[in-house]
């Protein structure tokens, strides 16, 4: 009975199942986005597109328009820049994303130094999932539904587009569409996400689940059902952690995610060594 009243204490709020749902909307679409970061090796696009969208946020603020709107217009920004830079100059791809997201970023802290009041804007930095409207729930649901459905329609696409672009390519596959699609999915789902878990939080969930999940498994599919339930039952833990214990949703979501990273990566450790015992005795 304990359990039970525990469980439903939180949910006689409206404002807590709004949270619960959109948390765990957040973490499925991340969490099937971050598989194909993770294959791809293209981790820091994820960190690069969500601190690149902070000048957008802070237009966005200033002028009193939704901040998706401003974020979403800078991603793109940031998007378009990344692919002009990396096809017109030798610079290694790695030190292109840098190079955008630092000089957006700093534009952003900039912008954030002349602004008067700027509880809204650490709002979205650190998410606040726990006070979203009804608009910008229905909103961020919404969006993310149509990502992953996008994303997961097209998952073959995006599985050729990742470990093999040259040969998608020789059989007339639109490779350089295809790119810029997979990152403008990426950029709303950054934008769609910056209530919830904020800029600075979404880098993790675009990270961590993939990441879980590539330590159990080579398959796929599997990948993707392991990440989504990661990232979705951190969700849900995270968002009763921050009413039990008053602490930020976001953070604890990305910190749930953190441990369930650490347990598979120590059993993981211990699984290849024992593996490997049982290979010196020849058994």
């Amino acid at each position: 009975m304990e359990l039970i009243q525990f469980i439903i204490e939180p949910l006689q709020y409206a404002f807590m199942v709004k949270a619960v749902l959109v948390s765990m909307v957040v973490g499925a679409t991340c969490a099937v986005l971050s598989c194909f970061l993770i294959l791809k090796g293209w981790s820091l696009l994820g960190d690069a597109i969500s601190h690149a969208v902070l000048p957008g946020v802070v237009i966005a603020y200033l002028i009193g328009i939704p901040f998706s709107i401003g974020a979403f217009v800078f991603a793109l920004l940031a998007v378009v820049l990344i692919g002009f830079i990396k096809t017109n100059t030798k610079i290694k791809e790695d030190a292109v994303m840098g190079i955008v997201f630092t000089t957006l970023f700093a534009l952003g802290l900039i912008m954030i130094s002349k602004v008067t009041s700027s509880v809204d804007l650490t709002h979205v930095l650190f998410g606040y999932v726990l006070g979203i409207s009804d608009q910008a729930a229905w909103y961020t649901i919404g969006v993310l539904a149509i990502v992953t459905a996008v994303v997961l329609a097209f998952r073959r696409t995006f599985l050729v587009f990742c470990f093999d672009p040259t040969h998608a390519q020789s059989v007339g596959l639109p490779m350089r569409f295809v790119n810029y699609a997979f990152l403008v999915l990426l950029a709303v789902t950054i934008t769609g996400s910056l209530q919830t878990v904020g800029i600075i939080l979404v880098i993790a969930m675009l990270i961590t689940p993939g990441s879980t999940a590539f330590l159990l498994t080579r398959k796929f599919n599997s990948m993707v059902q392991i990440a989504v339930l990661v990232s979705v039952l951190s969700s849900v833990v995270g968002a009763y952690a921050s009413y039990y214990f008053d602490i930020s949703t976001g953070g604890a979501i990305v910190f749930m995610q953190g441990l369930i990273f650490l347990g598979v990566l120590f059993y993981h450790i211990g699984k290849t060594k024992m593996g490997n015992r049982l290979t010196s005795k020849g058994v």
